[in-house]
């Protein structure tokens, strides 16, 4: 059950991107649509559960939450300049790095040589599949236009990487229950994405797409709630690993549903890619 439930993330999270592809918007109205979504859903989940609050609670969801906004905000930019299929792949990989480190090493998940192999094993897995179906084939026709947007996106792509392992690091530290900081935690992503849209220097992002947007932040939380569940109960190197099996949904779902490019060679990439990711995603599950 544990196992399944750490994989709700997957789904939800998985479908963002191509909810807010689908959706449309800037990079600035996709954040801050999603952080409206997600502060309504916060909102819920504390009327319903009534969870206790205080102010220890409340400052460290805000700051998880201010993690959090540039995380996903510039993943957004990334996506804008290298395309879903692109960006959630090298995202995926870079984010486990650093959370699966983060699990193994500053909050001693691995305590034995059996884990260490099982973990290492695992996580080398799941980056060889991220990297795989991010690989584009050079007689692609929209390869250079790619070359000249990477760097930009990848930038963009370690600034998020910092943004999200503060949000899980932040949280995992605290040890504080999951339904307890759904709530600040949205508040400070709210905050954040305001101030990443410039939104008190008039840049036009309260609009329709913000609006739409919201859908995606309902989606998110429900994703984060049972992420935060599950890091709890199986710890966060293994829970953030299968959390990012969305990969599979987003990187196949932004070629059909998007309409984003790839040969017949960078398919067999992305196949395998997304093959290498269950492998390394079941990998974890069996440490538990």
């Amino acid at each position: 059950m544990a196992i399944l439930i750490a994989l709700i993330p997957a789904l939800a999270w998985g479908s963002i991107g191509l909810v807010s592809g689908k959706l449309g918007g800037n990079a600035y109205q996709q954040t801050l649509g999603m952080t409206i979504g997600a502060l309504v859903f916060g909102i819920g989940t504390f009327l319903v559960l009534q969870p206790a609050l205080n102010l220890r609670i409340m400052v460290i969801g805000i700051i998880s939450g201010l993690f959090w906004s540039i995380g996903q905000g510039q993943q957004f930019q990334s996506m804008q300049a290298m395309g879903v299929s692109k960006t959630v792949p090298l995202s995926t990989g870079m984010q486990l790095i650093v959370n699966t480190l983060a699990g193994a090493l500053l909050f001693h998940e691995w305590k034995t040589t059996h884990d260490y192999i099982f973990g290492i094993t695992a996580l080398v897995i799941l980056i060889a599949g991220a990297t795989l179906t991010s690989m584009k084939d050079p007689k692609s026709s929209v390869a250079a236009k790619e070359d000249t947007q990477f760097a930009r996106g990848f930038r963009a792509l370690i600034l998020s990487t910092i943004g999200y392992g503060g949000y899980t690091i932040i949280v995992n530290w605290s040890h504080i229950g999951a339904t307890s900081i759904v709530l600040p935690q949205a508040i400070g992503m709210f905050v954040g994405a305001a101030i990443f849209a410039g939104v008190g220097i008039g840049t036009a992002v309260f609009n329709k797409k913000t609006a739409l947007n919201i859908s995606t932040g309902l989606l998110w939380g429900l994703g984060n709630l049972f992420m935060l569940i599950s890091m709890n109960d199986i710890g966060l190197a293994i829970s953030y690993s299968l959390s990012q099996c969305g990969i599979i949904i987003s990187t196949i779902g932004s070629i059909y549903l998007l309409g984003e490019q790839k040969t017949k060679k960078e398919m067999v990439y992305v196949t395998l890619g997304c093959l290498l990711v269950i492998v390394g995603g079941v990998t974890l599950g069996m440490m538990k």
